[in-house]
């Protein structure tokens, strides 16, 4: 079975072995919604799988969060009508005309159009692609948009942010649930991965309006209100202390000097990350 977060919100965890993000299922009296279609028609499959066995009401709708190759490609084989922002729908139109074989793959991660993360877990999840069909969203939005599923509701909004410019969240008010895609995760499609302190303080109070208790990330579990409270803070935190420096030296220096003690492996990263948005902002 699913897993349950709330009465009306089931979720699929993510799985990091082949890059399967969270999906999730929200369901009303008339009908159902599911937040994301897989990474692979496999994926798409096995998620049906599980919700066919489910007594809830049909599943009408899939809603998208960004266009990242993880979250759509199970689109087909969900075969249902599917709804994203536009520019969403923009971006899936061109992969549409893309082949997905090894050979082209690597043709892309070459010119570096695709990265190669992306394309090793492709492989991973999907051996053979040469039939990969795509399907570009059925609706289209530009801001916001409310699926009334009966007496549960669906706030679709797009909010951007530095891992895809496209991405929207999914909001349901009666359960005091969102689900954010991959919103909150660094920048990976333009070198270094890399974090900006301006567009990521601009995406938390995009979603701090929203009154939540439990918040869907596509690559980990569920976090509660406090749990994501926390990792904010300490990444704005982290991003304030690294200010415009450019040197990962220096920034793990002032780390030192402000908190009085060494950073764990995970803030490590988070300065690199904020080191090397700085690097691009200087560069451009």
């Amino acid at each position: 079975m699913l897993r349950k977060l709330t009465k009306n919100v089931h979720y699929m965890p993510h799985y990091s072995e082949t890059d399967r993000p969270t999906l999730g299922l929200i369901s009303g009296d008339n009908y159902s919604l599911i937040v994301d279609s897989g990474n692979s028609p496999a994926h798409a499959s096995d998620f049906l799988e599980l919700v066919d066995k489910m007594d809830i009401s049909p599943v009408k709708f899939v809603t998208i969060t960004h266009w990242h190759w993880d979250h759509i490609f199970g689109m087909k084989t969900m075969d249902l009508l599917t709804i994203s922002h536009k520019d969403t729908k923009e971006r899936i139109e061109y992969l549409k005309t893309l082949k997905w074989d090894d050979a082209s793959l690597n043709r892309r991660v070459e010119t570096g159009e695709e990265i190669e993360f992306c394309s090793e877990m492709m492989k991973r999840e999907m051996p053979t692609r040469d039939h990969l069909e795509l399907k570009v969203p059925d609706l289209a939005f530009n801001h916001k948009i409310e699926i009334d599923l009966g007496g549960v509701t669906c706030v679709m909004e797009h909010v951007g942010g530095v891992h895809a410019g496209d991405s929207a969240i999914i909001y349901i008010p009666e359960e005091k649930v969102i689900f954010l895609g991959d919103c909150i995760y660094q920048d990976f499609y333009s070198g270094d991965w890399s974090y900006d302190l301006e567009e990521f303080n601009i995406l938390v109070n995009k979603i701090k309006r929203y009154d939540v208790n439990y918040y869907v990330t596509g690559h980990q579990d569920p976090k509660t209100h406090e749990e994501m409270d926390s990792f904010f803070d300490e990444l704005i935190s982290i991003g304030e202390i690294v200010g415009k420096e450019v040197s990962l030296d220096k920034a793990l220096t002032k780390f030192k000097e402000v908190q009085k003690t060494m950073p764990n492996e995970d803030q490590v990263e988070f300065i690199q990350n904020f080191v090397s948005g700085n690097q691009k902002k200087q560069r451009n």
